[in-house]
């Protein structure tokens, strides 16, 4: 294999620096006022503290129920998760083994609502919601069911559309060999092609949880303060008298920890993932 050029690879690496530059300066702004007192973080702007101090970290539990709004998050967007690798899962089985009619049909139509922007199901989404809950008592607007609803409408059809090209990758021999071995379709699914598909099964719940997990317009709308989420919670720091930067950058990163954690846990099976299933 022919080494790139010495210019090709400082440029490489010039690129890189400015991109980490560009990406970690906001992190350190962050971390750097989430250790200072609220009245250095509104004075003139130093990036190392000159009182440093954890009571941020301390007070955003108080400021705001912030451990509710963490729970409703996590329950939410584990629910909305595990629900959308499910049916993306026998949906994408479904398109990549069996040729029946409709199915381009099918795969375009789930495509193309990506087309459509979030925003232009909001109205009807609420309509609907309210409408059912005055027929049938089911409360679904300012319920975690009905923002799981809502988020597996956006998280469905690329999940399906990424785990078919995922499944259309492991060879079809699998499936003949456990049939012959005298296993049916569900258990051919889960004992032979689950395990293989685990990558893209695996980027299909990170870009699900992550969709849910950072979701602000929809969970503006349809919660209450019962069920509000983290992404919405946070604006409780902003007050008609002041706003507590300390204790938003605080609670910034700390919301943050699980989707970052969770992404570096599972990085190579994302990134497997995504270019197994954007290939076929």
């Amino acid at each position: 294999m022919i080494d790139p050029p010495a210019s090709f690879r400082w440029l490489r690496r010039a690129v890189l620096l400015v991109l980490a530059v560009f990406t970690l300066t906001p992190v350190a702004v962050m971390l750097s006022s989430s250790l200072k007192p609220l009245q250095d973080v509104q004075g003139p702007w130093r990036w190392i503290p000159s009182h440093p101090t954890l009571r941020p970290y301390v007070d955003i539990w108080t400021t705001v129920p912030l451990a509710r709004y963490f729970t409703n998050s996590l329950i939410v967007a584990g629910s909305a998760t595990g629900l959308s690798v499910l049916i993306a899962l026998l949906a994408g089985y479904a398109v990549s083994r069996h040729r029946f009619r409709g199915r381009r049909l099918f795969t375009v139509t789930v495509l193309s609502t990506q087309m459509f922007p979030g925003i232009l199901f909001l109205l009807p989404l609420f309509l609907i919601f309210v409408s059912i809950g005055n027929s049938t008592g089911i409360a679904l607007y300012g319920s975690r069911g009905g923002l799981i609803l809502t988020y597996l409408t956006f998280s469905l059809p690329f999940s399906i559309w990424m785990l078919a090209g995922y499944l259309d990758s492991i060879p079809r021999d699998l499936d003949e060999a456990a049939s012959v071995d005298g296993c049916g379709p569900i258990r051919t699914l889960v004992q032979i092609v689950v395990p293989a598909a685990m990558p893209g099964i695996i980027a299909v719940a990170v870009y699900a949880f992550m969709t849910a997990w950072g979701e602000v317009l929809f969970a503006s709308v349809l919660t209450n303060d019962e069920t509000r989420t983290l992404a919405v919670g946070l604006q409780g720091y902003a007050t008609q008298t002041d706003v507590y930067w300390n204790q938003v950058m605080a609670a910034s990163l700390v919301v943050s920890l699980p989707v970052v954690a969770g992404f570096l846990l599972l990085q190579r099976y994302l990134v497997a993932g995504l270019t197994a299933g954007a290939v076929k």
